[in-house]
């Protein structure tokens, strides 16, 4: 009589009804003239072809998730300093149509004039959409990007990652502008300038605007190793 390895064979059910799809979803905010804007891609090929997408791609087997989330953003952008952060899973049983796919949801924070994004070889196109433009995405990356910007409105207030948006020089209204377009809403200036200036996380440059038809701004610089050095004290950026 021979016994059955039922602990062999246990293992190999639960194997075979295991899932092993998971990809990377990233969204990717920009912001351009005052703008919040979203990186979405066109896909070339598969059941998805010709529709908008966020881009992302398929985790490799000996790398972490954190390692392909900036390996995927480094092929599209061709730059691998980028401010990232992961959001969380989404995993609806229903969410893929062909088989049972889980992603993890990054965010992702970049200077536009930095970068010169194409698109990769998995698709077509690649544009920036304002945020209140957004068509209908495939799959549920609506439902990511709605929960991305929720997280954003929550961080900016937390953190002072806004200025990873903004050019390295910038004025205080252009500072104001981006978090009146992230937050949505409008904000008084004489009180933002105070607010902002007291935190003493702003470098004054002696540099003004140049090339603009109205009275040129002073621009700033953010201190990051001030910021650093406050947060180690008990520093608690809120907004």
């Amino acid at each position: 009589m021979v016994e059955k390895n039922t602990d062999t064979d246990s293992l190999k059910i639960v194997e075979q009804s295991a899932m092993n799809a998971i990809t990377i979803d990233c969204v990717i905010f920009g912001f351009d003239n005052g703008i919040l804007e979203v990186l979405l891609v066109q896909h070339a090929e598969g059941i998805s072809k010709g529709k908008w997408g966020l881009p992302g791609g398929w985790i490799k087997k000996k790398e972490s998730i954190d390692n392909a989330a900036h390996r995927l953003l480094g092929e599209l952008t061709g730059l691998d300093n980028i401010f990232l952060e992961q959001l969380k899973a989404f995993g609806d049983p229903d969410r893929f149509p062909l088989r049972r796919v889980i992603t993890i949801g990054y965010y992702a924070l970049i200077k536009r004039a930095d970068y010169n994004v194409k698109a990769g070889f998995t698709a077509a196109d690649a544009k920036w959409y304002k945020i209140n433009e957004i068509p209908d995405l495939i799959y549920d990356h609506n439902e990511i990007l709605d929960y991305s910007l929720k997280q954003l409105r929550n961080r900016v207030r937390q953190a002072p990652i806004g200025f990873n948006l903004l050019p390295e020089k910038f004025t205080l209204l252009e500072l104001m502008h981006l978090y009146e377009e992230v937050l949505g809403v409008e904000m008084d200036k004489s009180n933002f300038r105070r607010k902002i200036l007291h935190m003493k996380l702003l470098l004054a440059l002696d540099e003004k605007q140049q090339d603009v038809s109205h009275r040129a701004a002073k621009l700033y610089k953010f201190d990051a190793k001030i910021y650093e050095k406050l947060t180690q004290k008990g520093f608690n950026f809120e907004f």
